[in-house]
């Protein structure tokens, strides 16, 4: 069995448009993500239980259970109850922003509480309110301490993105999916496919540790 690299050249283009989609999908719902998830995490660490247990109700349920059915219930089951059929691009946002802010509120969660105390009486004894210590106090040293594993949450966003091809949606897999079904030319295209995936993933890694290594740079200073 030969190795067809014509197959590639004349399937890539569309396979780096459907890298480009998988990069548009993640990057929007970490974004969503990041939003919710630092609500998510606030509305833990309330001290009222109406907010607190309904928040890590949330949190448990979509960490607890697979991605894909959480697609599956927005794109199938969903359009049940509002009684029309959702899109597949907002079905796959809406289920990648769902999940990936249930596991940035973790992370945020985290990276404040390993804040000392002592700086949030500090802000306190200074005259600031609860919501103004978290502000300008807690929440920007925390910031600095989530980069890695935000880092490490975008790339997992990135290749669990693949499963919105079930619905249909054209990103990377699902077009290399596309192609395989014309050509036949399975491993080339996976091949090619997986080599996108992992140029993606460490390009994102290398980003990551550069940033890392800046907010480090500028605490030293």
């Amino acid at each position: 069995m030969e190795f067809d690299l014509s197959l590639i050249a004349s399937s890539f283009p569309l396979l780096l448009r459907g890298a480009g989609l998988t990069l548009e999908i993640t990057a929007l719902s970490v974004g969503i993500g990041l939003l919710l998830g630092l609500l998510l995490s606030l509305l833990q660490l309330s001290k009222s239980p109406l907010l607190s247990i309904p928040a890590k109700v949330y949190v448990d349920f979509i960490r607890g259970t697979p991605l894909l059915i959480q697609i599956f219930i927005i794109y199938f089951a969903l359009p049940n109850i509002v009684g029309h059929r959702i899109d597949p691009y907002v079905a796959a946002v809406a289920a990648c922003s769902l999940n990936s802010g249930a596991y940035i509120a973790e992370i945020f969660r985290g990276g404040i509480q390993s804040i000392s105390l002592g700086q949030y009486r500090a802000g306190l004894s200074l005259g600031m309110t609860n919501t103004q210590t978290m502000r300008y106090i807690i929440l920007p040293q925390a910031f600095k301490r989530i980069i890695p594993p935000m880092g490490n949450e975008f790339i997992a966003m990135l290749k669990d993105s693949s499963l919105v091809s079930v619905i249909g949606f054209e990103e990377l897999t699902r077009s290399g999916q596309l192609i395989i079904a014309e050509t036949y030319g399975t491993l080339e295209i996976w091949t090619c496919v997986a080599i996108l995936y992992l140029v993606m993933t460490l390009t994102i890694s290398r980003f990551i540790s550069w940033l890392e290594k800046r907010f480090r740079k500028s605490d030293d200073r």
